[in-house]
């Protein structure tokens, strides 16, 4: 047994990345700027959506702990022996596998790259009270700072290569929302229609990202009462006509979430549903005339909370009114300083990246009874924004059926 190793490099075959090297060297740059700034030696993180963004490797972690590992001249990620060579393939930079015959190795190569005694960056938001006493234990860091809020800001300035391929999944989740739209019928299962919608986007995804990883990807599709939540999932239940319906596209590009999100009806709209419909399509419109540079997320949501109001409708507003879109899926990654919340402050940029998904759910037994969403992608720009999203919203596109 001690003849075996802790740890060792096993790196076959040619690297294939989400971007240019360039890419990641500038968004390491970035990061080392926070570290000299904070006085850091190391940084190792932890999280999904970080190293992901810092190296372009996405773990597939089923209990076993991954992780960056980014020095003032290196970037290694660490990942367990059951992978192999495929983190070495899918990451920029230097990659070590720790073995699982002895506990802990996991932290041994970690400490081969950052030695003992060192300033150590970590992310306060993911690492578990287990795993930091272990970074503690065996690196016994001089100091240790929480860098998860400074890398969020930088995630959340997008580069052109990230804009490119986040236009890239709007166009996916558009494909995905008209293929739904086609399956849609009376009698027909949510399950049925969403995987229309998920193998439309997985073969699209496939078509314009041919040398990529295919994971992840899904649909919401929510019909009736299914409709009241957001995040719903899939259920078997028929459509039936005057159903009310949620459309949700969300295609996953290299660890890149975009979506498509769209309120219909099966063949036909009862007045009280109409007009509430109509009223958030209204809101969604307005709220989209207010993403611009020098704006504030609580200021967009202030102005949309006060049309609802007006309208005496803000009770049944459910969360806050966009977010952020980067290295993020519904299990891992949120860049929660860019969400259009009372109590966010951020100040929209060009380069930023937000949604505008005004949501009301009215609730079973009241007239017009479920949930009413449309979302939409978009850029802020230097004069305003730029909707990136292309399938159609309202009530003359979406009586289906």
């Amino acid at each position: 047994m001690k003849n075996r190793p802790q740890f060792y490099r096993f790196h076959q075959g040619e690297k294939v990345l989400p971007f240019a090297d360039t890419e990641y060297e500038n968004r390491l740059s970035g990061l080392r700027e926070i570290m000299a700034s904070k006085g850091l030696d190391a940084v190792v993180m932890t999280s999904m959506h970080n190293i992901a963004y810092y190296s372009g490797f996405l773990y597939c972690a089923f209990g076993r702990p991954y992780a960056q590992v980014v020095t003032k001249t290196e970037t290694v990620t660490i990942s367990a022996g059951i992978d192999a060579a495929q983190p070495w393939r899918r990451c920029y930079g230097d990659n070590i596998t720790y073995t699982d015959w002895e506990r802990d190795n996991y932290w041994r190569a970690i400490l081969s790259i950052t030695g003992e005694g060192k300033a150590i960056g970590f992310e306060g938001d993911h690492l578990t009270i287990l795993q930091s006493d272990k970074l503690k234990n065996f690196l016994s860091p001089a100091t240790l700072l929480d860098i998860a809020p400074d890398t969020m800001r930088q995630r959340i300035h997008k580069s052109q290569a990230e804009l490119d391929l986040i236009r890239h999944g709007a166009g996916v989740a558009d494909v995905g929302g008209y293929a739904i739209r086609d399956a849609i019928k009376v009698g027909g299962r949510e399950i049925d229609i969403a995987m229309a919608g998920r193998d439309a986007m997985e073969l699209e995804i496939a078509k314009r990202f041919p040398d990529a990883e295919y994971r992840d990807t899904w649909v919401w599709f929510q019909s009736g009462i299914n409709t009241d939540g957001a995040h719903n999932p899939v259920t078997s239940r028929k459509l039936d006509v005057g159903d009310i319906l949620s459309l949700n596209t969300f295609p996953m590009i290299s660890g890149y979430y975009t979506a498509l999100e769209r309120t219909l009806f099966v063949r036909e709209v009862d007045d009280a549903s109409l007009k509430i419909w109509e009223a958030n399509v209204a809101a969604h419109e307005y709220g989209i005339s207010l993403l611009r540079p020098g704006v504030s997320c609580a200021d967009v949501t202030a102005k949309i909370n006060t049309f609802f109001a007006e309208r005496d409708l803000l009770q049944y507003r459910t969360f806050g009114y966009g977010h952020s879109f980067g290295v993020l899926s519904h299990y891992y990654g949120r860049e929660a300083g860019l969400e259009l919340r009372e109590d966010i402050d951020t100040v929209l940029e060009p380069g930023m990246v937000i949604s505008m998904e005004p949501m009301l759910t009215i609730p079973d037994g009241q007239p017009g009874a479920g949930g009413y969403r449309e979302h939409d992608i978009l850029f802020i720009t230097e004069n305003g924004n730029e909707d990136i999203t292309q399938y159609p919203f309202g009530p003359d596109f979406n009586v289906v059926g």
